[in-house]
């Protein structure tokens, strides 16, 4: 795993030493991604320089450096990432004549390109990656990202210079980098906790969107413009291909199938040059991941997890009885409040870019104990999108059927008669007829579920109620000031993938929204913030080709997700272990922001700073953060949001 940056001054004046330091100086500010070694290469006539800061993974000698030059000197590479599939791609190689010097993938990829091209050398390959790649003799720039965005890569221009970065604190390592703040991009980020790719926090950098590539030719090139990302892989197809291809054998040959895919998948990032261990919190995901790595191992498996004394927030207990089961040389750190809420302002410096995931506090944590230990750790991110897991893929369709049951002009009408009153008529109201309600409706708070309840009832599609209920801020346009919202997978049906049932289009959506920008996200900043290198078998594309054709009764069984992963996971561990309510990786902040992480808070978002900066409207926020103090403390995403782009803000000046 590593960091790489580069540029192409398309005025081509500088000298070969002001563009070396240029780029050194750059790619030291990704020294995390990279700790073990650094370097850089330059075509001074052309204004071009690539640079790399590299986390020794595989061939832990100098023939692994980079930026690395084909044999043949028409392509240099400068590559973040694995290609797990490098040895069968060696021997084929070789087959047609292709001699190697290393051990290093790098070298395999260079040469897959060299021999075979990009295209098909992306096609090719299995592996997480973000590259950028120079095409001496065509004289065109290459950037490229793997299928489901495991790594990441931003870029853009700044006057004559075409810029590109694994991280944003790069970008701004350019002189006068302006670092304009993109309000519409922002609108975004409060509703979603993040900012989507393809667009970033700043105007004019853009994220190369999974499973694309970006062809930059140097010659009749117009600075300012940038071609369009071309598809190499596509989820939509992928998902639209496996619905009309569905799998056809039997619940037990599914179960088989899944079987050797994982464990293929499994088998290949395991290895490494460096001491490997997993992530392992306890559930299913990560659990199934640990079995299957110990069932290959010939030895323990290291595997790590953190717990927290409260007991709603505590999976540790969980992960130590898989640990046991399994056999595996288990680490657990029980972390007190206190040293989670110490993680708090690193945030933004980690994220590089505003993110209000507060699971984001213990995936660090996690990260930082496993590097203690080991340079490679596997983790389980992935099974929901893929297997069904999350309750909104019920939930929706459930609520769906409700609402479309009643007539529109009844549900319009009545959505504006809710909303026509304020939340705290509503809270009032219901904690006055709290005494009488079963206790099932004691559901605080009161206001703002009836607020929901409005959004359903106007909602006009099933994917609209889907985007009411993973956002925070549902009209994030009453609080950012001159803004509006880019379009993203959900509300862009041109970008929709053609299937019929609702259960799969929203796997689709959060396949292609949730899983990139936000679980990947958290867990690429966590892990290279302490230079740990993570990867995640569920997400080896041929199982994410092959869940595609799984009919939704082998995700969805008995109103429980994951059922075949769940049946794959009973092989190898107890059923009582795997059968327990799911839980998520979280944090009290709630508690946190009205106690401890109150003058922090307050200090940022006091009325006359949100006034003076300009970004958002007071009033909304304030009323929140008033409201949250008073006892109802129900706005702390609302509030985290925000806190963390003021945060993020505060650390850029």
């Amino acid at each position: 795993m590593c960091g790489i940056t580069g540029f192409i001054d398309f005025q081509a004046r500088r000298t070969p030493e002001e563009l070396e330091a240029l780029a050194r100086a750059m790619a030291a500010t990704l020294r995390h991604r990279g700790p073990d070694d650094s370097g850089v290469w330059v075509e001074a006539r052309l204004g071009l320089a690539l640079a790399h800061r590299r986390l020794s993974i595989l061939d832990l000698s100098p023939l692994g450096r980079q930026p690395m030059v084909s044999p043949g000197g028409r392509y240099v590479i400068t590559y973040n990432g694995e290609i797990y599939n490098f040895p069968a791609l060696k021997k084929l190689l070789e087959k047609q004549g292709a001699e190697f010097r290393s051990t290093s993938d790098t070298e395999v990829l260079l040469a897959a390109i060299d021999c075979w091209g990009l295209e098909e050398t992306l096609g090719q390959a299995i592996g997480m990656f973000a590259f950028a790649l120079w095409d001496r003799e065509e004289r065109v720039l290459f950037l490229a990202r793997d299928r489901l965005g495991e790594k990441p890569l931003y870029y853009g221009w700044q006057g004559h210079t075409f810029l590109f970065a694994s991280e944003l604190k790069a970008l701004r390592g350019w002189p006068d980098f302006p670092g304009i703040i993109d309000r519409h991009a922002l609108a975004l980020f409060l509703r979603l906790n993040n900012v989507p790719a393809p667009y970033s926090i700043y105007q004019g950098i853009h994220k190369l969107p999974p499973g694309t590539f970006l062809k930059l030719a140097w010659q009749g090139l117009t600075p300012g413009e940038t071609p369009g990302p071309l598809p190499y892989w596509s989820a939509r197809t992928v998902a639209e291909q496996g619905q009309q291809d569905p799998f056809a054998g039997s619940d037990g040959q599914a179960l088989e199938e899944l079987d050797r895919l994982l464990k293929d998948a499994v088998k290949s990032q395991m290895m490494a040059d460096v001491p490997l261990g997993a992530l392992l919190s306890g559930g299913l995901d990560s659990s199934t991941v640990v079995a299957l790595m110990q069932a290959q191992s010939s030895r323990p498996v290291k595997t790590f997890t953190i717990g927290f004394h409260e007991d709603a927030f505590n999976e540790a207990v969980h992960a130590q009885a898989v640990a046991r089961h399994l056999g595996t040389d288990h680490t657990e750190l029980y972390v007190t409040a206190a040293a989670a809420r110490a993680v708090i302002p690193r945030l933004p410096s980690l994220y590089d870019e505003p993110f209000a995931d507060s699971s984001q506090i213990p995936t660090f944590l996690v990260c930082q104990m496993a590097r203690s230990q080991v340079t490679v750790a596997l983790s389980g991110d992935g099974g929901d999108e893929l297997f069904g897991g999350y309750p909104r893929y019920s939930l929706v369709p459930a609520i769906w059927r409700l609402v479309k049951s009643i007539p529109s002009w009844a549900r319009q009408g009545t959505g504006r008669l809710l909303t026509g009153l304020p939340l705290s008529f509503w809270d009032r109201l219901f904690s006055m007829l709290e005494p009488v309600l079963p206790g099932h409706l004691h559901y605080r708070p009161y206001g703002e579920k009836v607020y929901k309840l409005a959004a359903y009832l106007q909602a006009r599609s099933p994917e609209e109620v889907y985007y009411n209920l993973i956002s925070q801020w549902r009209q994030p346009l009453e609080v950012v000031r001159q803004a509006e919202e880019y379009p993203t997978l959900v509300t862009d049906r041109s970008r929709w993938a053609d299937l019929p049932d609702l259960g799969p289009r929203l796997m689709y959506f959060d396949l292609g929204l949730y899983l990139p920008d936000d679980i990947l996200v958290k867990v690429d900043r966590a892990a290279m913030g302490v230079s740990l290198e993570t990867r995640v078998p569920l997400l080896d594309h041929r199982v994410v080709e092959f869940a595609w054709r799984l009919p939704l009764s082998l995700k969805i069984r008995n109103k429980q997700g994951k059922w075949l992963l769940r049946e794959l996971l009973c092989r190898y561990v107890p059923r009582e272990l795997v059968e327990r309510p799911k839980m998520g990786f979280a944090v009290p902040i709630a508690a946190w922001l009205a106690g401890p992480l109150r003058d922090w808070a307050e200090g940022l978002l006091a009325e006359n700073r949100l006034r003076q900066e300009g970004f958002f409207h007071p009033e909304p926020i304030r009323q929140k953060w008033q409201e949250h103090l008073a006892g109802r403390p129900w706005w702390h995403h609302h509030l985290w949001n925000v806190l963390m782009f003021q945060a993020w803000l505060e650390s850029t000046r």
